[in-house]
């Protein structure tokens, strides 16, 4: 059985209060931290004021994928490598969202965007962008450029 390698993390997100005509609550990503297990298992609010708030979801997987090499070369060659992390709100209570999972391939989060769905990033710590580093060494390989000649200089048939 092939391993994945992988890591728990837990994920902060805040919450503001901002009434306005389209919206109660404004949420962010405030933090993505590594879970060695000392959070829980279960989310919890660790402050509500009710105006301003912020929530801890512990436990949640990322799992890197071989197929998903090239994405990780990309995020770290971004100049800024990041965690991604998809999140949503609730249909039936706007006041309430949680991460849904997290990626750090720049290719997943892509496609997360092209789908609609709500993604922030934060900066990624410097173990986690040595192990991710370490992991995209060992499995990214660049696909062989091929030139392609111009359609001018091809036979009339092949154009």
């Amino acid at each position: 059985m092939d391993t994945k390698p992988s890591i728990r993390v837990a994920v902060r997100i805040a919450r503001r209060h901002q009434p306005n005509r389209w919206e109660d609550w404004g949420f962010s990503i405030a933090e993505v931290l590594l879970d060695e297990g000392g959070f829980g298992d279960a989310p919890r609010a660790l402050r509500d004021d009710g105006r301003d708030a912020s929530f801890l979801f512990p436990g949640l997987p990322l799992t890197l994928y071989p197929d998903e090499a090239e994405g990780y070369y990309l995020n770290l060659t971004s100049g800024a490598p990041a965690w991604f992390v998809l999140w949503r709100i609730a249909d039936d209570d706007p006041a309430r969202a949680w991460p849904e999972m997290l990626t750090l391939s720049y290719n997943e989060a892509g496609r997360w965007l092209d789908a609609q769905e709500r993604v922030d990033n934060l900066p990624l710590p410097e173990d986690v962008r040595g192990w991710l580093q370490t992991y995209t060494d060992a499995h990214y390989r660049p696909e062989p450029k091929q030139r392609r000649r111009p359609a001018s200089f091809q036979p009339p048939e092949r154009r």
